[in-house]
C-alpha cells in the first residue's frame, strides 16, 4: 500500500516521503480499516520534528485520528492508529476497544475530526475543569482545531464563551461558532478585555493550548477559584508557574493529557464518545473542517498547520 513516512526528523515537507510498504495485518483484538479520512493535528508536526512527548522510532507514518471502514465487515469506525502505522496511508490498524462507531450520517471528514480535539475539549472542560452552566469560559486560539471544539463543547454546556483569535478572519470564525465575545489578540489587550467583558469577574475556566505569553495573561484574568486548563504549548514556550500567585488568587492549574486516558482509564474515552455522539445528533457540535486535501498534499497541509495558517481542522482524503 501507499503511505507517507517520516524517515528523518525535521519539518514535514523535508521529513516525509511517499513510499510503498506491505499492507498491515490486524492481530487479536485489532481491526484493519481502509482509511476514508485522516484528520491532521499539531502533534503530527511535533512528532515529525522529534519534539513531542511521544517519539516513535523512524520510520513511522503520521496521522493520529482516522475514520475508516473495517475490512471484512464494512463497519464505519473512528479511532487512533497505533504508531508507527499512522493514518496517512491506505490502510491502518486500530485497537478494537478504542475504535468507536462513527455517528450515524456523519461524513467521513467530520468523523475523523471528532476524536482527538473533541475528546480533549469534552474531557478537559467537564472532567478536569468541572465547567458549569453560566460560568465564563475563555478559549484561546478559538479558531484552531482544539479551540473550535472547546467553543462548541462550552456552549453546549451552557457556558458564556469568550474566545481569542488573531486577525479579522479568525475572529469571524469564532463568532460564527457562537462565541459570545471575541478578542483579537493582535490589536486588543486580552487581560483588559476579559475583565471588561466579565464585569471584573474574570474567566471561571481558561482553555489554554498556547502557553507562553498567553498563559501569563491567562493567570492575570482568571477568576477567584477559577481553573486554568493547560492543554499545550503551541507558542513554543513552556511557561513557569509562580506558585505564590496561584496561592494568593486562589485558582487551580489543571493539567490535561487526554491521550493517557486511553490506557489509564479507557472508560473515560468511551463515555466522552457517547456524549459527543449525542451532542452531534442534537446539532450542538459539528467539527469545523476548513480544508479537505488529497493524500498527495499531506506534507504541504501539515506545513500550513505548523505555521498557524489554518482554521479548524484540516482533513486528508484517500487516494482516488
Amino acid at each position: 500500500m501507499r503511505a507517507w513516512q517520516v524517515r528523518r526528523l525535521g519539518p514535514p515537507a523535508e521529513a516525509m516521503e511517499l513510499v510503498e510498504v506491505p499492507d498491515p495485518v490486524a492481530g487479536p483484538g485489532e481491526l484493519l480499516v481502509r482509511v476514508e479520512a485522516c484528520a491532521l493535528n499539531f502533534p503530527d508536526v511535533l512528532m515529525a520534528a522529534g519534539q513531542y512527548q511521544e517519539k516513535p522510532e523512524l520510520p513511522f507514518t503520521p496521522g493520529l485520528e482516522v475514520c475508516g471502514t473495517v475490512v471484512g465487515d464494512g463497519r464505519r469506525v473512528i479511532g487512533g492508529p497505533r504508531l508507527p502505522g499512522g493514518g496517512l496511508a491506505e490502510l491502518a490498524v486500530l485497537a478494537e476497544p478504542s475504535a468507536f462507531d462513527a455517528p450515524a450520517g456523519m461524513p467521513a471528514d467530520e468523523a475523523a475530526a471528532l476524536l482527538i480535539t473533541y475528546q480533549t475539549a469534552h474531557v478537559g472542560l467537564h472532567r478536569r475543569a468541572g465547567l458549569q452552566a453560566g460560568e465564563w469560559l475563555l478559549v484561546h486560539a478559538g479558531a484552531g482545531g482544539v479551540g473550535s471544539a472547546a467553543i462548541q463543547v462550552g456552549l453546549a454546556a451552557g457556558a458564556r464563551v469568550v474566545a481569542t483569535a488573531g486577525g479579522p478572519e479568525k475572529v469571524a470564525v469564532c463568532r460564527e461558532l457562537g462565541a459570545h465575545e471575541v478578542i483579537d489578540y493582535r490589536s486588543e489587550d486580552i487581560v483588559a478585555r476579559v475583565k471588561e467583558v466579565t464585569g471584573g469577574h474574570g474567566a471561571d475556566v481558561v482553555w489554554d493550548p498556547v502557553g507562553g505569553d498567553v498563559f501569563d495573561a491567562s493567570r492575570r484574568c482568571v477568576a477567584f477559584e477559577g481553573r486554568l486548563v493547560v492543554v499545550g504549548f503551541a507558542s513554543g514556550r513552556i511557561p513557569s508557574v509562580p506558585a505564590g500567585h496561584v496561592l494568593v488568587k486562589n485558582y487551580s492549574l489543571v493539567g490535561l493529557h487526554w491521550g493517557l486516558y486511553r490506557t489509564v482509564d479507557p472508560r473515560v474515552v468511551a463515555d466522552a464518545h457517547e456524549q459527543l455522539t449525542r451532542l452531534y445528533a442534537a446539532g450542538s457540535i459539528r467539527p469545523l473542517v476548513s480544508e479537505r486535501v488529497p493524500m498527495a498534499e499531506a506534507p504541504a497541509a501539515l506545513t500550513r498547520l505548523a505555521s498557524r495558517g489554518t482554521v479548524g481542522k484540516v482533513v486528508v482524503l484517500p487516494w482516488s
